[in-house]
């Protein structure tokens, strides 16, 4: 005689598939938008390992021969994965200063000029300011921020002012002539090669020839048939990747783009897929432009899904990061077999196993899996379902903490910049912060991730696991060949740093540890010692080898703190200043920190103002604070500091902090 299902366990299977499915989808799309490159890991690790297309077939990607074939391929993947996801991409990076020699019209000599804070020297990233020392290139926007649960804007007031955004062309010197030359009816994000200027501009990239400044000119306009996830200008060439979405009856030709009504086409006989099917809902175009003229001089095209995904640039390689989620359903066999043999019965195993091998999809094995616990589950009387679920819940506890490692992954693929094209790939556990969790160095890629960091559930059996901190490195294979695991336990990074064969890192929940990694050795990495104290730093800046700068909060105030780690066995906070601020851009963005390293300030902007800091003889000192002034960014050009808001620049003389120079808009 059936036994009667308790309401409370129809209850629990309806709710475990959907928790599953929760996080399953929290996994696989925590940091959107961004991209999912995860076709790739499945090509292994000789992937367009020679140019010709014979060798690309056997690496296990090849070409469409027809747009028939490109649909049948969607059509039958998507089917087959039963959902998508969404597209984007977080790329990002911080540059030290550059000198510069130049004699402006009005016969000064400009002695050195900044620099966009990047993180690599000699890739330059997008920005809403940038300067040649003559001329300063500021893109005024009025983008408002949330901050405390609701919306700021930096204008005084609930409602924004009504302003027409505009980049303006500023007369840098000298300072008595300080002035808007031009303004050019386009705002976005700005890079700048000699006399070229390229605006992101929404939907457009415009080009302008600014060799006269009083008088730019437009050279040429891309329309954007997708988006633009990342852009970098390298060696006088701008890096794009264009993201397009595929589906209908006509999924090509793709059209990343059109420069001056001539669309850029991809064919489906051009574009890539992997062997092995994934479910495919955009076409990446990775494409190198000309500044001068907005031509296409290289491009690349594959298909793929979108998911999270990260981008580090170095000189040699580009690092692109995708996460996605381990096999649940495999999880939950091995805590079953492994685990669970003296409470679950042997049907029940031998069932999961034989799951794990069906050639269906991940959401098909999550449904077949649901109703094997629910019939064994059902199977059970009252008494027995409750100790069930105890045992369960105390085992998977224990289970996911000693194995969290297998539920998250992040892929990694290595574009080779002299061929521009895929030479490896691999994997490591866990999820990255942001792009700093990434640094090439003497061949080897050095990795930081944090694993545990999402709630786990399977029904009643689940919870929040313990998140650890890890780093890994891999070598130009992309193989793991060292590894030091568990840093900063049920805590997750909120900053890294490397820098030679030095690790920083800073994991926070309730106080900070700083750690000082040793990587001298890529298959022994160790850690050198370690800080704790109170708050945390979100953004790491070098001062020097032996002296690193911190920018973060404590108590939600804005903090700094400056750590000595010349004894690495012992690192220490030797400076430390609370702002009474709440907020800085630093924190949404490194491209708003400035170093000065001859005159040994740094700048900061707050919601307050911007501040002026020494820190010589390694101890923090307020040279100079400017009020009355929604400071964004700071640039310095000779002994002069422009500190530059969203209405006015004030100039600062470097040798006594006093102003000698002001333009308001």
């Amino acid at each position: 005689m059936k036994k009667t299902i308790d309401q409370k366990f129809a209850i629990f299977s309806i709710t475990a598939l959907a928790v599953i499915i929760a996080f399953v989808a929290i996994i696989s799309y925590r940091s959107l938008p961004s991209i999912d490159l995860s076709f790739l890991d499945q090509i292994g690790y000789s992937l367009f390992g020679n140019s010709n297309d014979e060798a690309k077939n056997k690496a296990g990607i090849k070409k469409f021969s027809s747009e028939r074939e490109f649909k049948a391929y969607l059509e039958g993947n998507n089917q087959r994965y039963g959902f998508g996801g969404r597209g984007g991409m977080a790329l990002q990076e911080a540059v030290p200063t550059a000198s510069a020699k130049a004699i402006g019209a009005t016969g000064e000599s400009i002695q050195r000029v900044s620099e966009t804070n990047v993180q690599v020297l000699g890739i330059d990233e997008p920005d809403i300011v940038k300067t040649n020392g003559k001329e300063i290139y500021f893109s005024q926007s009025y983008s408002y921020r949330y901050l405390l649960g609701g919306p700021v804007f930096y204008e005084k007031g609930l409602m924004p002012p009504s302003y027409q955004e505009t980049t303006k062309i500023i007369k840098a010197l000298p300072i008595a002539d300080l002035s808007v030359v031009e303004e050019i009816d386009k705002a976005g994000d700005l890079i700048l090669s000699g006399n070229n200027l390229a605006i992101f501009s929404g939907e457009k990239i415009y080009g302008y020839d600014i060799s006269n400044p009083k008088s730019p000119k437009n050279k040429w306009t891309a329309d954007l048939e997708g988006y633009i996830a990342a852009s970098r200008l390298y060696d006088g060439r701008i890096y794009l990747i264009s993201v397009n979405s595929v589906g209908g009856d006509q999924p090509c030709p793709i059209k990343p783009m059109a420069v001056d009504g001539k669309s850029i086409e991809v064919k489906c006989a051009d574009i890539y897929y992997p062997g092995e099917g994934v479910a495919v809902d955009v076409v990446f175009t990775a494409i190198i432009l000309n500044p001068a003229d907005g031509a296409v001089e290289k491009k690349i095209s594959f298909v793929g899904s979108s998911g999270s995904s990260i981008v580090y640039m170095s000189a040699q390689n580009i690092f692109i990061t995708y996460s996605y989620p381990g096999d649940l359903v495999k999880f939950i066999y091995n805590f079953i077999n492994d685990d669970c043999k003296d409470i679950i019965p042997g049907w029940l195993s031998e069932k999961l196993g034989k799951l794990i091998g069906y050639d269906i999809s991940n959401m098909a094995k999550t449904t077949e899996l649901q109703v094997l616990l629910d019939k064994y589950f059902y199977s059970l009387d009252k008494d027995e379902q409750l100790k069930i679920q105890n045992e369960l819940i105390n085992r998977m506890n224990i289970y996911h903490n000693e194995h969290k490692r297998d539920l998250e992954k992040t892929g990694i693929v290595k574009i080779a910049l002299n061929e521009f094209d895929v030479s490896a790939a691999g994997h490591v556990p866990g999820q990255l912060l942001n792009q700093f969790s990434l640094d090439e160095y003497q061949g080897n890629l050095r990795v930081a991730t944090t694993v545990g960091n999402n709630f786990w559930g399977f029904g009643i059996i689940g919870g929040g696991g313990e998140s650890a901190s890890d780093v890994y490195i891999l070598n130009g294979n992309l193989n793991i060949v060292g590894f030091v695991k568990d840093l900063g336990l049920d805590e997750k990074i909120y900053s890294a740093r490397f820098i030679g064969d030095k690790g920083y890192l800073v994991t926070f929940k309730q106080i900070d540890p700083f750690f000082v990694l040793d990587l001298s050795d890529p298959k022994n990495p160790k850690v050198s010692g370690q800080l704790k104290i109170p708050g945390y730093s979100s953004y790491l800046h070098p001062i020097n080898e032996n002296i690193i700068l911190g920018v973060g909060k404590e108590d939600s105030q804005v903090k700094l703190s400056l750590f000595d780690v010349r004894a690495p066995e012992n690192p220490v906070e030797i400076s430390k200043y609370i702002l009474n601020e709440y907020w800085s851009d630093i924190l949404n963005t490194y491209h708003a920190f400035l170093l000065d390293k001859k005159q040994g300030i740094f700048f900061m902007p707050g919601s307050s103002g911007g501040y002026v800091f020494s820190y010589k003889e390694n101890k923090f000192s307020l040279e100079k604070a400017v009020s009355g002034i929604s400071a964004q960014r700071a640039i310095y050009i000779n002994d002069y500091l422009y500190i530059i808001g969203r209405d006015k620049i004030i100039v600062l003389d470097e040798t006594n902090w006093q102003k000698v120079g002001s333009l308001g808009f």
